[in-house]
């Protein structure tokens, strides 16, 4: 068999490298801080534009996010990476591993405001007050990221079982679009009351934005993500074994 040959039965192949790799701690690593900085984020409601524009029940402008937004959809981009390279199982202790860390978080915090307050502290209302709106976050979070990742994950080994190596691209897209619309509805439905979403309008406009802002973001990064991938598929030596 000649090397083109070989090549193209590889690329055949159902292939997923092993995770005990220094790759994969750093993914890892980095996975779990970005999940920890958007819940924290997340406890803060943004709105972009003025006016009150409606279309039927929907309210379009303004336009309502939280923090979160800011960092979140990278925790998917690592997603699809970790599911793409290592596989379902990789995916799933990422996943759990990352449900850990927020929880320490919160709790850390929930400890440091029972702690007494030195006399010249000033702040401890509105610690309180972001420590338990963060509860509510972390609790929207968590839910939503555990249902959300996992159907990305899922999905995305599912759509490579059939396919191998080709059609990267609609694996990306197809997991992303699935994982981030329950995401961004179990996320939004338990958090809306704690930015201050308190319409049905309001609440709408804050999934379709939340569910568009993300997806686009996956999308325009598509690139960088399916070189990362192409440069880990190369490095890792398992991979391919």
């Amino acid at each position: 068999m000649s090397s083109a040959d070989t090549a193209a039965h590889r690329t055949r192949e159902v292939h997923f490298a092993s995770r005990g790799s220094s790759y994969f701690d750093v993914l890892l690593a980095v996975f779990c801080v970005v999940l920890v900085v958007s819940n924290i984020a997340a406890t803060k409601g943004t709105q972009f534009f003025s006016g009150d524009v409606s279309i039927g029940p929907v309210q379009i402008l303004p336009v309502f996010s939280d923090g979160g937004a800011v960092l979140f959809p990278l925790a998917y981009i690592i997603g699809d990476v970790i599911s793409e390279v290592y596989g379902l199982r990789a995916a799933r202790r990422a996943i759990l591993v990352g449900f850990g860390t927020a929880i320490l978080t919160f709790l850390t915090f929930l400890a440091v405001m029972k702690l007494p307050s030195a006399e010249f502290y000033e702040n401890q209302a509105a610690f309180e007050s972001v420590v338990w709106s963060g509860g509510q976050i972390v609790a929207a979070s968590l839910v939503a990221y555990v249902v959300g990742q996992f159907l990305n994950s899922y999905v995305l080994v599912r759509m490579k079982a059939r396919s191998a190596e080709p059609g990267l691209w609609r694996r990306l897209a197809g997991s992303t679009g699935v994982g981030e619309a329950a995401d961004t509805f179990i996320f939004c439905a338990i958090a809306a009351s704690a930015i201050g979403i308190t319409t049905g309008g309001q609440f709408l406009n804050y999934v379709v934005v939340g569910f568009v802002f993300k997806c686009a973001v996956e999308l325009l990064v598509m690139p960088v993500t399916m070189l990362v991938i192409r440069i880990l598929k190369q490095r890792e030596p398992s991979y391919w074994s």
